[in-house]
């Protein structure tokens, strides 16, 4: 089953028997059976109509809204029948004393464990030389850290790590991984094979002002998405969290799941098409307010990677098998799901191996 990511602009969706036909202009330009989606995309101004709205809803199939610098505008979804006492056990939990921290410090141990090992991986594929000589080249001192300075970063980010068990409080382990999260994007910015104009200096979310962020906002953005809809699912509502603070519209249980995946899978496919040049400044364009967003042709290389590593299969560390990470997002909300029922003692986060 696949996701189908419209990126045209002032596209339309049909329905055509039994397939979703694409058109613009009256051309077809794309064309997928029906029996093959479990989801679909819009960037931009692409629209549909309302026989297709209707069988895409009848089929259970979901239609998310992106504006092209990346950001949700909403999700359109069938209609399903929750599950009223989880949910009520849901709510109560939220207001316990030990549960939201026990939750929140297996999700933060999760996400930094796995920034660790990525981390680690990327040391070994940087040189000393190829550091320095990208530091004297591209942007004068100052700028990027030292080759020296990475192991110290990697330290740091375990002692973040190691203090995570001991955390007793929200504030605790929120700056842990605050902590944590410097020290990591400090060995990211070193491996990635940089361009001047593709400068990254630091993690920022709203507006993305640089290509990095902005390819990081699109892919964080698509992970939310993902865990809204297998939260949805097993009967759990997306939007009561445990880390995250609730916020009215706010996924924030959804937010709380995709922290141990970030490195896990958008990271992962950033580093990978910049060092391999798949995506280069000139997939990008400038918006009104300074944003920065991917061109269509960018669109498609990006959604293309990010399906492809979706595709993946990995060893789950609590059912014990291989599943797709596409199937591990529905795992670990069956598994928060039974924790909240009582049915299993801890959250087991999703660990890289």
């Amino acid at each position: 089953m696949a996701t189908l990511y419209i990126t045209e602009p002032e596209s339309r969706i049909e329905k055509e028997y039994l397939r979703v036909i694409v058109t613009h202009e009256g051309e077809v330009i794309q064309s997928v059976p029906l029996s093959t989606l479990t989801e679909i995309v819009i960037v931009g101004t692409a629209g549909a109509t309302t026989q297709a709205l209707l069988t895409l809803l009848d089929k259970g199939i979901g239609i998310t809204f992106l504006t092209r610098a990346g950001k949700m505008r909403g999700r359109l979804v069938p209609a399903n029948h929750s599950n009223l006492p989880l949910r009520l056990r849901q709510y109560a939990l939220q207001t316990s004393d030990a549960f939201p921290i026990s939750i929140a410090r297996q999700i933060i141990w999760g996400k930094l464990y796995n920034y660790r090992i990525y981390c680690a991986r990327m040391l070994r594929n940087v040189k000393k030389r190829q550091i320095q000589d990208k530091l004297r080249s591209f942007l004068g001192p100052n700028q990027y850290p030292a080759f020296q300075d990475l192991p110290e970063a990697i330290a740091g980010l375990n002692r973040s790590l190691q203090n995570v068990p001991s955390a007793n409080d929200l504030e605790t382990l929120l700056g842990l991984e605050g902590i944590g999260s410097k020290h990591y994007f400090t060995v990211l910015k070193a491996h990635l094979n940089w361009k001047q104009d593709l400068g990254f200096f630091k993690r920022q979310r709203r507006p993305p002002k640089d290509p990095v962020n902005a390819l990081l906002s699109l892919g964080y953005t698509l992970l939310t998405n993902s865990m809204v809809s297998a939260l949805t699912i097993v009967g759990l509502d997306p939007e009561a969290g445990f880390l995250h603070a609730n916020q009215r519209g706010r996924p924030s249980l959804a937010l709380d799941l995709i922290e141990e995946f970030r490195p896990l899978i958008v990271d992962a496919i950033v580093v990978r098409m910049i060092n391999q040049k798949m995506i280069t400044a000139e997939s990008f364009e400038e918006g009104e307010q300074g944003e920065m967003f991917l061109t269509k042709k960018g669109l498609t290389t990006f959604f293309s990677q990010y399906h492809q590593r979706l595709n993946v299969e990995v060893l789950h560390p609590f059912f014990g098998k291989k599943l797709s990470y596409q199937k591990c997002f529905e795992a670990q909300a069956i598994l928060i799901k039974k924790v909240i029922l009582g049915e299993e003692e801890r959250y087991i986060p999703m660990t890289w191996r």
